[in-house]
């Protein structure tokens, strides 16, 4: 599944390209991506101008001069800037300077349109960017179980999926099974560093292409080949030299060096 670094990275490859464009015409072809009605959500949309082009967490957003059009790219979805649409194009965007393909195998993203933005979209946490350690911190305090799957929480703060959590907990040498009681404020600040600085190197590198995340022009990522855990099972630590381990932890696979990070 796209995370923030590679919906950053779609959000700032698309702009160029809509901000302040009009949307000429939209055709939708998936009840499964766009739950509000194929042919109300195309009429809502005809004609009105894209304002901003906006992330937060995994999410996209389009403000419009009228309402807003959501996107999420669930877990194969793609924005394809002037591409050839295909067997799995789910929406077509006609813009006054080109069109922007939709695109998603498994059809778990969605392609909707909001007059107004829900609440249901604002029941996440703070975006793992934006988030300062004060209140990393404090909202880490409210909770209890494990480190990892917290962190996949998007309620707890939104954008980390997998494999930045994984990457995230090696840099800062902390177990993904550490209970998130125990974590001293110290470890808590460590976490903090590493997972803005992972964040921050996975942008810079246009996000990790591990199967199917390609950017707006259809160019993959290149962080992955930085991973130091993520996928790396049976390999070599890139730091002291112990094989990464990979355990099942909530029902998500799960990279980790026994040495550098011990329970």
């Amino acid at each position: 599944m796209p995370e923030l670094p590679e919906v950053e990275t779609v959000v700032r490859s698309v702009a160029p390209h809509a901000l302040g464009r009009t949307i000429l015409d939209v055709e939708l072809f998936s009840i499964r991506v766009t739950r509000g009605g194929l042919r109300k959500t195309a009429a809502a949309l005809r004609g009105l101008v894209i304002r901003d082009i906006r992330r937060r967490g995994k999410q996209i957003f389009f403000d419009l001069d009228r309402g807003v059009l959501y996107i999420h790219l669930g877990m194969t979805g793609k924005l394809l800037w002037d591409g050839l649409p295909g067997k799995h194009t789910r929406a077509a965007f006609h813009l006054d300077t080109g069109t922007l393909l939709y695109d998603d195998v498994r059809q778990f993203g969605r392609v909707e349109f909001f007059p107004e933005m829900p609440d249901s979209l604002e029941r996440v946490g703070p975006d793992a960017l934006q988030v300062g350690f004060e209140e990393f911190y404090a909202r880490l305090k409210k909770h209890s179980g494990l480190i990892k799957p917290l962190l996949l929480n998007q309620t707890f703060i939104c954008g980390i999926g997998n494999i930045y959590a994984d990457e995230a907990l090696f840099a800062a040498r902390i177990h993904p099974r550490a209970s998130v009681r125990r974590i001293s404020e110290k470890r808590a600040k460590e976490l903090h560093d590493s997972i803005l600085a992972i964040l921050h190197a996975a942008i810079e590198h246009r996000g990790s292409s591990i199967s199917d995340y390609v950017d707006t022009a259809g160019q993959r990522g290149g962080f992955q080949v930085l991973h130091c855990v993520y996928g790396r099972a049976g390999e070599s630590c890139t730091r002291c030299g112990a094989l990464i381990r990979r355990i099942v932890l909530g029902q998500r696979s799960t990279h980790y060096c026994p040495r550098c990070q011990r329970p």
